[in-house]
């Protein structure tokens, strides 16, 4: 594996990043560029998928939001519009790294991260190929419906502008609180590299314009491939299942058994990453 650090600017912050190179001796190589959603960080997992792309000759850029793992900004700030500045300005760094296609670059996600995949890539025109696992893109129809006192709770907190954990159980007020959801991701966690995770995130982005990158389906200029877990708790398959089928070049591949957390090791994750490496073959690799 050749994988570098290397960080770039989003605003007055700086996002660290993993740079993999690709295995290949090409003059110029593709590059899918990579991040988690909400609160998680390339130390969460996604390493695992990146050094299989650069294995394949694609090589991948892997970043950290601001505020969250290794990046600097106001600690554990979220807020959907604030990462979709980071994914342009991870974009235009990508773009510009020596032996790289600037005109074959892709964009990966995971859960909140599958949304911000897509939104970026359906606001640059020059994205070729968008990659959305476990994808949670309509924050209406696809989040766990908690009981009304626990939502009164996440809501309140939304109103005083103070944070949230990330994950909890049912009972909790949290962002992840569907059931398995807690243990799902922090055997995620435990599996990282050194992991910089902290279970905390703002939450007054709540009472703002809902979280719905799925509205950008049926006009994405480009393949994009939805890996649907058929079993998925935290982020409900059907509605992602129906974008999928709405892009114009929607790939829609669905796992029977398979919840939010568990393609990040063991079977599961092999299953998706074959279908994302015969995607990303097929639509950034020069036959």
């Amino acid at each position: 594996m050749n994988r570098q650090d290397c960080c770039f600017c989003s605003g007055e912050d700086s996002c660290a990043a993993w740079l993999y190179s690709a295995a290949s001796d090409v003059a110029a190589a593709p590059i899918v560029v990579m991040a988690h959603g909400l609160s998680g960080t390339r130390r969460d997992r996604l390493g695992a998928f990146a050094e299989r792309f650069a294995a394949e000759g694609i090589g991948a850029l892997v970043f950290d939001h601001r505020g969250f793992g290794d990046s600097t900004g106001e600690a554990d700030l979220f807020h959907p519009a604030r990462q979709l500045e980071d994914w342009r300005a991870a974009i235009a760094f990508a773009r510009s790294l020596p032996r790289i296609d600037a005109d074959r670059v892709a964009t990966f996600g995971s859960s909140m991260g599958a949304g911000n995949a897509l939104a970026a890539a359906a606001e640059d025109a020059r994205v070729v190929a968008v990659i959305s696992q476990v994808p949670f893109i309509d924050m209406w129809r696809q989040a766990h419906r908690s009981s009304p006192r626990v939502t009164a709770r996440i809501l309140l907190a939304a109103a005083r502008g103070s944070h949230l954990p990330v994950v909890g159980q049912p009972h909790e007020a949290a962002f992840i609180n569907a059931p398995g959801g807690e243990a799902g991701w922090r055997h995620v966690v435990a599996i990282g590299e050194d992991s910089r995770w902290r279970d905390r995130a703002s939450a007054r982005w709540l009472l703002g314009r809902p979280y719905r990158p799925a509205r950008h389906a049926a006009t994405l200029h480009c393949p994009w491939l939805v890996c649907i877990g058929e079993a998925d708790q935290v982020a409900k398959p059907g509605p992602a299942i129906a974008a999928a089928r709405r892009a114009p070049l929607g790939e829609l591949c669905t796992y029977p058994g398979v919840d939010h957390f568990d393609i990040y090791d063991g079977p599961q994750h092999e299953a998706v990453v074959a279908d994302e490496l015969d995607f990303l073959r097929r639509h950034l690799l020069r036959q």
